[in-house]
């Protein structure tokens, strides 16, 4: 349908949008039951992508009416079964509609995209700790000086972000242009400021702590 077509759709064929959630939660539904009775699933996790810089490309109401409640029959199913994180996947800024996604269930967030004006050290000020996230750290600041990739973990990994919930990593992965020089320097810096051994081997390309 393409983006345009779909946020249309959803004030000019509800029925048909409705349609497409119900087939997709239930394809979901008896695939978890039956996996879950097996094996322990440890998180949830929804790819979206419905935002942009400019903000959601829906608003509170249509997840509430068209989202939520696909999402809570899955997660319901889960949350019983010991499943303890429910993540959204989803690039630009979802700010204006993380109320109506934490009503749906979600309890964890990536990227938390900076270029897209999302500051994971602000929600967790407005939320607290029972809002998780994943990524967070400014990818293109790797590109930039030294003195700018300190500067974003500082504030990034500043002590209240280190309470649990976090797990800290690029917001996506390395960008195309980065000097490795600048990569060893921003796992090194993150490292120390964890306190952790500041000279690791890295074994993949989308460093978290």
């Amino acid at each position: 349908m393409g983006d345009e077509f779909a946020c249309l759709a959803y004030y000019e064929e509800p029925e048909l949008m409705h349609d497409i959630m119900q087939t997709i939660a239930d394809t979901c539904f008896r695939i978890y039951e039956r996996v879950s009775e097996k094996v322990p699933v440890n998180i949830l996790s929804v790819h979206e992508d419905l935002a942009g810089k400019s903000g959601s490309l829906i608003g509170p109401n249509i997840i509430s009416e068209f989202i939520q409640p696909y999402y809570r029959k899955i997660w319901d199913l889960l949350q019983e079964r010991g499943t303890t994180l429910f993540q959204q996947d989803s690039d630009g800024n979802i700010e204006s509609v993380i109320p109506a996604f934490i009503d749906a269930g979600i309890n964890t967030f990536y990227p938390m995209e900076p270029a897209a004006g999302m500051d994971m050290v602000q929600v967790r000020q407005q939320y607290g700790t029972d809002l998780k996230f994943y990524g967070g750290i400014d990818k293109f600041v790797l590109r930039q000086s030294k003195a700018d990739i300190r500067r974003e973990l500082e504030y990034k990994m500043q002590e209240s972000m280190r309470t649990g919930g976090v797990v800290f990593g690029l917001d996506h992965r390395i960008p195309n242009g980065t000097p490795l020089e600048n990569y060893r320097y921003y796992v090194k810096t993150a490292r120390e400021i964890l306190g952790l051994n500041p000279d690791p081997t890295p074994s993949w390309g989308r460093m978290a702590f």
